[in-house]
């Protein structure tokens, strides 16, 4: 968060508005990558997590190489299929200037041949939570952060270049991947021998896999579409008024992230073994997460004109108050609802979670369609925060139903 807080400002002097709303959709295009992965990530920690409370460790090496190896084979399937695509989007689906498609189309394709490095590090990361080892997590996680927003500022120093901007972007997550790949050896010895693809392995895989591909398609869809509906219907230059404080609030959700990311192979435990105490972990997780963002969201939507003003300028605090504002109770809704969704998918519910998604996707593009034509980027936070509402409103009520009824 102090190194996003620092570089976002020099990253938009150096790079110019439009280049920084290109820069943004990349950071996009990253985090959506786990589309590909078909749920395997998560399928992957909750099937170590129960072979782990079972005592049958043997297990768990062939089910681990098998889960890596569907992985890359799906990101290289991901990566071949948006090919082709590139020109397009770059061309004519988004309002990118002419002077920066050359660049932005080298980019887009840089981006493109890291998909299979960034599926298989997810399921690098399920696998060591499934081992509660935060403490490795964290700390890839907090120096890929910190590389995210810092190696483009430093790369500004040589190049303007999108392409080389992203291309060192991508290198960061290929050390990160390195690094994760060592520290399951390091967790599970025996993964150094027995790389092998089991048929029988795989099927359970897909099978849980096959409701979270749902949520993971439609989920960061309706977390990231208003940017691409803000670049087409508008302009690249509105994108940066929208995203800049997008990135700074949705850095509240590392603390819900956090404790979402513990309580899942928790509750994967639990839920068969001692349904009270998974009870227990669901209230302190909901308390925990609305003590520590609450206060936060309150500060943001009071001090929102006057921090951007000192922090950026007053030509971004007059454009996007009321965005920070709208995205920060968004935020507040989006954090709590984290404890419900990874209770739902421990229970091996994902078909739940999905069919919620299901529900929210054409209110929510109902919402932006709506919205952004009559008031622009504030419409897309105002249909983002309804969206956010509604998913927490929905995951709160089906969490409830299930972990308290006894019927279950």
């Amino acid at each position: 968060m102090l190194v996003a807080f620092f570089s976002i400002p020099r990253l938009i002097a150096g790079l110019g508005t439009e280049r920084f709303g290109v820069l943004s959709l990349a950071w996009m295009v990253i985090g959506y990558f786990s589309l590909f992965d078909l749920g395997l990530g998560r399928a992957l920690t909750r099937l170590v997590a129960e072979k782990l409370g079972a005592g049958r460790q043997s297990e768990i090496p062939p089910l681990i190489w098998t889960g890596l190896i569907s992985m890359a084979g799906m990101g290289i399937a991901g990566m071949l299929l948006g090919i082709p695509f590139v020109p397009w989007v770059v061309e004519r689906g988004l309002h990118i200037p002419p002077s920066l498609h050359h660049e932005t189309l080298n980019a887009f394709y840089v981006l493109l041949v890291s998909i299979p490095l960034v599926i298989t590090s997810t399921g690098l990361f399920g696998i060591l939570e499934a081992y509660h080892r935060f403490d490795l997590t964290s700390a890839v996680r907090s120096c890929l952060g910190i590389y995210t927003f810092a190696a483009p500022l430093v790369g500004l120093y040589f190049t303007r270049d999108l392409s080389h901007v992203i291309g060192i972007l991508m290198a960061g997550r290929v050390l990160a991947g390195m690094a994760l790949f060592l520290f399951c050896i390091y967790q599970i010895p025996r993964l150094k021998t027995g790389i092998g693809f089991q048929k029988n392995i795989f099927l359970p895989l897909m099978r849980f896999g096959s409701w979270m591909t749902v949520s993971n398609l439609i989920g960061p869809l309706m977390i990231y579409l208003d940017r691409f509906w803000i670049s087409a219907a508008i302009s690249v230059a509105a994108v940066a008024y929208y995203t800049t404080p997008f990135e700074v609030v949705t850095r509240l959700l590392i603390f819900p992230g956090a404790v979402a990311g513990v309580l899942y192979p928790a509750f994967s435990k639990n839920l068969v073994q001692d349904r009270l105490h998974a009870r227990e972990l669901f209230g302190k997780g909901v308390r925990y997460v609305f003590i520590a963002v609450f206060p936060v969201v309150v500060v943001i939507v009071l001090f929102a004109e006057k921090g951007l003003m000192w922090w950026l300028n007053a030509e971004f605090a007059r454009n996007s108050t009321h965005v920070l504002q709208w995205l920060s109770v968004g935020v507040l809704f989006n954090s709590l609802a984290q404890i419900p969704f990874v209770l739902l998918q421990g229970a091996g519910r994902p078909d739940i979670t999905a069919k919620i998604h299901l529900i929210e996707l054409p209110c929510y593009l109902v919402a932006l369609w709506v919205l952004i034509p009559k008031m622009g980027i504030n419409g897309a936070a105002m249909a983002w925060c309804a969206r956010s509402m509604l998913d927490a409103g929905l995951l709160f009520g089906m969490a409830y139903g299930y972990v308290w009824s006894d019927s279950r």
